[in-house]
């Protein structure tokens, strides 16, 4: 029988081998790995490279013939970069869900790789089966990129295709898969509460996302708040106590600000991806929250009760207070219910960080620590604390 989600899907444990191969041969992911493990010689002597490279991953991924066994070569990865790039990972809520249940994973989106490898990381780590991951063919932008993210498990969300039939059409295809994804094999899934990052630290859920969802009900059959409790949504909050990537996106939302629009650099994703990934990200938690239910009439009703979660479970490290004081003043005062966590970075280590941004983007800086502070008051206001 065809495969209604083959251009999407991950790759199966029977194609493994094939695309293995495929990769190992490939001399634009040759080249670029010799970039990163070999610097200056690798960059201005790729061909001379390339059969070493080529040895080092033979041997890293020796014995590797289904997709188990390169996410356990990944989980090594991931592991380093806890390692040397953290200042500690902690992990809450987990004991709240069934381990047995297939569970949809919404999370906020901070950063574009680590935000789901932690959340898969953490799930592993606690003895739940391991994500499919959506991830947009924009960062998709050669083949070797797209083989490498299909066998860790990604699918593809097609957001370059033209035309209102063409992103009907992959909408609905998109949310057909997730449905058959936990629902028929019982695989769960990770996607981001929004497309794109959230570069000024306000977590907000799109409530197109809800509706490209709702695309695989029936709605004689089926209403919203069925739906919902169907795929067992669960909010997840990310949170990073440095954002590696916080001058990068400083600078994007000022251009915005000041000139009105922002037009990306050939490669940019990558070095953010490449930032994201090697940059010191201080303490990272991953919290958990409660699966979705209820009674819902639209989608906004949704998206606002996962962003109701996400900023409730968001861990406030001292960054974001150090933050929100620069900007609200020092004598400002908060809650003394507000739970913060302790932290790695101190205030002079915080302010030398921002000092050293160009001045007309340290206010846009400051902002993506501190704008999640203003959410847990504004979420406390409005509940009557």
């Amino acid at each position: 029988m065809s495969d209604p989600f083959a251009d999407i899907r991950p790759y199966h444990d029977a194609e493994v081998p094939a695309v293995l191969r495929r990769l190992l041969s490939d001399r634009e992911l040759l080249d670029a790995i010799g970039r990163l493990k070999l610097g200056r010689l690798g960059a201005a002597a790729p061909a001379l490279c390339r059969l070493p490279v080529s040895w080092f991953l033979r041997h890293q991924l020796r014995g590797v013939n289904d997709v188990h066994g390169m996410q356990m070569v990944i989980k090594s990865y991931v592991e380093q970069v806890i390692k040397d790039t953290t200042a500690g990972f902690s992990v809450s809520g987990l004991d709240r869900l069934d381990p047995s249940r297939p569970w949809l994973f919404m999370s906020n989106h901070r950063d574009i790789v680590m935000d789901p490898a932690f959340t898969n990381y953490a799930l592993h780590c606690n003895n739940f089966p391991t994500l499919r991951i959506a991830i947009g063919d924009n960062l998709l932008t050669k083949p070797w990129v797209s083989d490498l993210m299909r066998l860790n498990k990604s699918f593809i969300v097609r957001r370059s295709v033209s035309g209102p039939r063409e992103l009907l059409a992959a909408s609905r295809q998109l949310a057909a898969y997730i449905r058959h994804s936990l629902q028929e094999e019982g695989a769960p899934v990770w996607i981001a509460q929004r497309e794109g990052r959230a570069k000024n630290g306000i977590d907000r859920t799109e409530p197109a996302v809800i509706k490209m969802l709702a695309m695989s009900r029936d709605k004689s059959r089926e209403s919203l708040s069925e739906l919902v409790e169907a795929l067992g949504i669960v909010p997840v909050s990310i949170s990073y106590e440095l954002d590696p990537c916080d001058g990068l996106k400083a600078r994007e939302l000022y251009l915005r600000e000041s000139t009105g629009h922002y037009a990306k650099a050939e490669q940019e994703d990558v070095a953010s991806i490449a930032r994201g990934i090697s940059g010191q990200k201080g303490r990272v938690h991953v919290a958990f929250g409660e699966p979705l239910r209820g009674d819902f009439e639209s989608p906004e009703a949704v998206a606002a009760a996962v962003d109701d979660q996400v900023v409730a479970l968001y861990c406030l490290h001292p960054t974001n207070l150090y933050a929100w004081r620069r900007l609200q003043g020092e004598s400002a005062t908060l809650p003394p219910d507000l739970h913060r966590e302790e932290g790695s970075c101190s205030r002079a280590a915080f302010d030398a960080r921002i000092e050293a941004l160009p001045e007309a983007h340290r206010e846009q800086a400051l902002g993506i620590y501190a704008n999640v502070v203003s959410a847990k008051l504004a979420r406390l206001q409005a509940r009557g604390c």
